[in-house]
This record gives C-alpha cells, sequence and structure tokens, in this order.
C-alpha cells in the first residue's frame, strides 16, 4: 500500500518549506512519507555527466537534455515503495518556452494519486525571489510569474487528464505558512 503525491510550485513560493512543515505535523501522528526532489535526480546525473555545476543551470539545459534527465528520474522514483512525496515543478521555464516539469512519459512511471500546486500572489513570489540570496534565479516580473502560475494549473489539469489523479491548490501567503503547512498535510493524509 501507499500514495505518491506531487506537489509543485513555480520558484520563490515557498513549496520546500511548505512540504517540510506539512511532513512535521504528519510526523507526530505517526504518518511518514519518503520525501523526493525530483530535481535532486536530474541534478545528480547531469553533474556526474559534467553537463552543469550548480542546480540553478538545469534549467538551461536544452530540450532533448532534460527530456532524458527527466526520464532517468522518473524511472528510480518509480522504484520506490511506501508513500511517496515528490517535490518538482509542474514546469520549467527555458529560453525557448515552458518545459513540462511531468510529461506523459515520466507520468507514466510516476502515476500520482494527487497533485498539489503550492500558490501566492506573484508580488509575494517576485519579492521572496529577490531576498533570496542562496539562488541565481532569472529576471522575471509579477506579469511573467503570474503567467507561469497559470501555465501550471493548465498543466496540471491535462496531467490530472492522463493519469486520473486529483489536484488541489494550497496557498502560501506571506505570514501563513503554519496555515498552507496545515492544509499540504491534510492532502497527505
Amino acid at each position: 500500500m501507499g500514495k505518491r503525491v506531487v506537489v509543485t510550485g513555480v520558484p520563490g513560493v515557498g513549496k520546500t518549506t511548505v512540504i517540510e512543515k506539512a511532513l512535521a505535523l504528519l510526523g507526530r501522528e505517526g504518518i511518514t512519507y519518503q520525501p523526493i526532489n525530483f530535481g535532486t535526480f536530474m541534478y545528480e546525473v547531469a553533474s556526474e555527466e559534467g553537463l552543469v555545476r550548480d542546480r540553478d543551470e538545469m534549467r538551461r539545459l536544452d530540450g532533448q537534455t532534460q527530456k532524458r534527465l527527466q526520464k532517468t528520474a522518473a524511472q528510480k522514483i518509480a522504484g520506490i515503495e511506501g508513500y511517496v512525496l515528490i517535490d518538482t515543478h509542474t514546469s520549467v521555464k527555458t529560453p525557448t518556452g515552458y518545459l513540462a516539469g511531468l510529461p506523459e512519459w515520466v507520468l507514466r512511471d510516476l502515476m500520482p494519486d494527487t497533485i498539489v500546486l503550492v500558490e501566492t500572489d506573484e508580488d509575494q513570489i517576485l519579492l521572496r525571489r529577490l531576498g533570496d540570496e542562496t539562488r541565481v534565479r532569472d529576471r522575471e516580473g509579477a506579469k511573467g510569474i503570474a503567467e507561469h502560475q497559470q501555465f501550471n494549473r493548465a498543466l496540471a489539469a491535462s496531467y490530472a487528464m492522463m493519469t486520473g489523479c486529483t489536484v488541489t491548490v494550497v496557498r502560501n501567503p506571506d505570514f501563513l505558512l503554519d496555515n498552507a503547512a496545515t492544509d499540504l498535510a491534510d492532502v497527505l493524509r
């Protein structure tokens, strides 16, 4: 028995922080998920091949390379049993346009039960990105962030059509992290 939940959000939305707090809440109840970072699987392969030096360079790789790395990561994750939470992106903004983070060949391996979109207002995301000195992010305004979140919703709907999974949105506005974590924990139960 198990459950696969994919949690996504645009860079800077606070997705990983929400995940960590939700998993801590569930842990107190004896519910254990194995958190998997999809990008980490892809990065490890790309790094071994000498394609990138850090995670932020991943989105600049050409489409064919990203597709190959996605497939390899999905196959590895699909072999993991039990309750699995997959931290990833619905789409990746590349120089030539949006690349689906969970294309058909990835979804076929993962077969999630639920996809969660972590979202908040684009101006809040912009300010979070500007204040995060630990990452090198592409410059993008609030309108670009809004477009990216809207595109993610469209993709999540298509992912649900392909897999039969549910899609839900968890809001992560400033100063309400505990509410977002509780909402995600409710989805994971």
